[in-house]
């Protein structure tokens, strides 16, 4: 606090004021409304309805077992699968990574409508098993449904935490423990899953938060069974204009179970956390018998599940369609489709993305350089209060800004605004992590040399700092940019005919059955994806995307 005030400072502080107006304000507005009636008086009403009825408390019980059976079912897969291809050599590993990478870039509602067309009562695996196998598939709607989708979607962002742990283990460690007979599995519990546990929770508390917001999949495929992002999005819109405190009731619970599942992952982290120094990193090596069946069967058979529902939607887009039935043949009508009734959604969907990415970029650098360079009280608290996006669903932050920003003189409800600021205020941790790690790794001097020599701080920013921490910036963008294309929960709520974007222009040729111009959509957006990806990998040189 004694410092002497300088430009960084205003950076600081204009930089802290926009957190609170544009999401600890609305917060704020969120609880109020939660907990003052129509008269003006306070009242704990929507609460006690909340709990009142199994109807509505029982939506708790559907997300808590959904969340945590995909956190634990994601962990059990991805931990498994960095270590193999990390550790063993694997046939096609560069180009299985990258397939990894590209089965997380859909939105998991597009993953259950995939699984729907292959499994579902009318499915191509339905058919097939019951035609010519005369078996019947289990019902794919439902907690099933919800768990596979999930699971899958969600595996390759802890393989890509753990992918990234694991480079920084030495393989020293990994040799003492094979001198002293610790091989196989025994090895990997008792040496390597101790040093990467604070990632794994990291991983696991970045799942667990995408599960516990995820909207698109439980409607499309839950039938009937309802978690909390379902209730809050089919109360707010049912009571929108009358009485929402209910909607907001519910959204404070979430919050406020969800800040105290961070903190606990938090204080774990840091109590197992350590520090290590890898001066000969993991190298894969050959595995041979029962081992390397084993290993390539294990990657084989997770990569075919992934990838398949993308792959099938990209196949069933070229089919030919009779209304809403596929047709034999192949053809280009539901892209001409997509193109000349929904072209808007996609252009809207780049400009909003571009234009929240642009934001991102600019605020992400701001933040690291202040946190990470500037420490003060006032920095440490900006630090902290960047992780609130990762606690709040996006249904909930959009019933924020609604609530908060639908009267002068901040109206934005409607706008194409509202939206950008929505993507930009949930996907800027990535941004924001990415530009802090790097930022530890180069080294103060190089800023004090050019400072020295008569450059200023900003100069000295812009002209020695950014460009150092371009790898990480660029890094926290791609994941920010293929994260904002693929949202759906919080632009559900915030959209207008004028600003609707492809996951919304999906989801809803998915509701109403046209599932050819959906594919079409689907795979326009993939290949929107995979374009961004192969971006990063240019630009950086890179042949992978680890956290």
């Amino acid at each position: 606090m004694t410092r002497r005030k300088d430009a960084w400072s205003i950076v600081t502080i204009g930089v802290f004021l926009i957190y609170i107006f544009f999401l600890l304000y609305p917060l704020l507005t969120l609880l109020a409304k939660s907990v003052i009636g129509p008269g003006g008086n306070f009242t704990l009403d929507a609460f006690q309805k909340f709990f009142s009825s199994k109807y509505y408390y029982g939506t708790i019980v559907n997300s808590l077992k959904v969340t945590f059976c995909v956190t634990i079912l994601t962990v059990l897969i991805a931990v498994p699968l960095a270590y193999i291809l990390n550790t063993v050599k694997i046939h096609f590993a560069p180009t299985i990574q990258i397939l990894i990478l590209i089965s997380s870039t859909s939105a998991p509602f597009i993953g259950a409508y995939s699984w729907i067309l292959l499994l579902g009562r009318n499915g191509v695996i339905t058919n097939f098993f019951k035609n010519i196998l005369h078996i019947q598939t289990p019902d794919i709607y439902g907690f099933t449904g919800i768990l596979l989708v999930l699971t899958l979607q969600l595996t390759p962002l802890i393989y890509m935490y753990v992918s990234g742990a694991l480079k920084t283990v030495d393989s020293s460690l990994i040799e003492a423990a094979e001198s002293m007979q610790c091989t196989g599995i025994r090895k990997m519990m008792k040496i390597t899953a101790p040093l990467i546990l604070p990632t794994i929770l990291a991983g696991s508390l970045l799942v667990f938060m995408r599960a516990l917001a995820d909207f698109g999949t439980p409607m499309l495929i839950g039938e009937g069974y309802r978690t909390i992002p379902v209730l809050i999005f089919n109360e707010f819109i049912s009571e929108m204009g009358e009485d929402d405190s209910f909607a907001a009731a519910v959204s404070i619970m979430v919050v406020i179970f969800a800040t105290t599942i961070f903190l606990v992952q938090k204080f774990i982290a840091e109590k197992k956390a350590y520090t290590m120094t890898s001066l000969r990193p993991i190298q894969p090596k050959k595995e041979k018998g029962i081992r390397n069946i084993a290993a390539h069967a294990f990657v084989y058979i997770y990569i075919i599940l992934a990838i398949m529902p993308q792959a099938y939607v990209i196949y069933t887009s070229f089919l030919k369609t009779n209304g809403r039935i596929f047709v034999k043949g192949f053809s280009f009508n539901s892209y001409i489709t997509a193109f000349s009734k929904i072209g808007d959604a996609i252009t809207n969907t780049i400009f909003l993305a571009l234009a929240a990415l642009i934001i991102i970029i600019v605020i992400a650098s701001l933040i690291a350089y202040v946190t990470v360079r500037r420490p003060t009280a006032l920095t440490n608290i900006l630090d902290i209060s960047t992780m609130f996006p990762y606690i709040v669903p996006g249904s909930i932050l959009g019933i924020a800004l609604l609530v908060t920003f639908n009267k002068k003189p901040f109206f934005l409800s409607g706008t194409a605004f509202i939206l950008i600021l929505a993507f930009a205020i949930r996907r800027l941790p990535y941004t924001i992590r990415s530009s802090s790690a790097i930022l530890h790794q180069i080294s103060v001097s190089t800023e004090e040399a050019a400072i020295n020599l008569g450059a200023s701080k900003f100069k000295t920013f812009i002209r020695i700092t950014v460009p150092a921490m371009l790898p990480g910036i660029i890094s926290g963008a791609i994941l920010s940019w293929v994260s904002i294309l693929t949202e759906l929960s919080t632009s559900v709520l915030l959209y207008t005919t004028r600003t609707r974007t492809m996951t919304i222009a999906i989801y809803s040729e998915v509701l109403r059955g046209n599932y050819g111009v959906a594919a079409a959509l689907s795979s326009i957006l993939s290949c929107l994806t995979v374009i961004s990806l192969l971006i990063f990998f240019k630009l950086t040189g890179k042949r992978e995307l680890s956290m």
